[in-house]
């Protein structure tokens, strides 16, 4: 997916320090102090525009949430969100990349991590850049509290299935596995941008919740 580009997103990021973090690392092991409480803290990694994370937050307002995001141009648009949802206060997003999970979270200060909709990535030669990975599995559970859960949703049947292997073999417990989310769909339900688009189509959504085993 091209991107456009915003070149006045940095500047607007800039001015929003209380809800985009600008120095994450600094915050590692700190987001208690952060947010003030000890509720436990749930991340997004590829948070895109924000609605799930957004909505999330609004829903319960007894967890904390971080949305990660690489791109500027895609999380000015999960800042512009959150800036009309009234900036809620267990609400913080991040622009940075995935892979740095580990430098900003210590062992054990994560209660969950969602992927929505993540890339795919169908070619084999780019299979480790698939956020199911083994070697993301290692780094989410590197930064998650002991039996940690990942929740996961996508419209990929491939990229689902892979999923399902790979959480299997890393020793994950599987539970929750919906190969039609929308059939019967769960009240607490929060819809992503790109959830919304595929199911008005009649893709079906693939859901599962893994939870690593100590």
């Amino acid at each position: 997916m091209r991107l456009r580009n915003k070149p006045w997103a940095k500047d607007f990021m800039a001015e929003h320090p209380d809800v985009l973090i600008l120095d994450p690392e600094g915050k590692k092991g700190r987001w208690t102090e952060e947010f003030g409480n000890d509720a436990p803290i749930h991340i997004e990694v590829g948070t895109g525009k924000g609605q799930f994370i957004i909505g999330m937050a609004l829903a319960n307002p007894e967890i904390n949430y971080i949305g990660i995001e690489h791109f500027d141009n895609v999380i000015v648009s999960a800042l512009e969100k959150a800036i009309e949802a009234k900036k809620p206060s267990n609400l913080r997003l991040m622009r940075v990349n995935g892979e740095e999970l580990e430098s900003l979270f210590v062992g054990s200060e994560i209660s969950r991590v969602y992927l929505n909709f993540s890339d795919p990535w169908p070619k084999d030669r780019h299979e480790k850049r698939r956020l199911t990975h083994p070697n993301f599995l290692a780094k989410y559970e590197g930064v998650l509290k002991a039996n940690g859960e990942i929740h996961f949703k996508t419209d990929n049947r491939s990229l689902f299935e892979y999923s399902l292997v790979s959480m299997t073999d890393y020793g994950m417990k599987l539970r929750s596995v919906s190969l039609d989310l929308h059939a019967s769909m769960p009240e607490d339900n929060v819809l992503t941008e790109y959830e919304e688009k595929f199911s008005s189509k009649g893709h079906p959504i693939y859901r599962l919740e893994a939870q690593y085993q100590s």
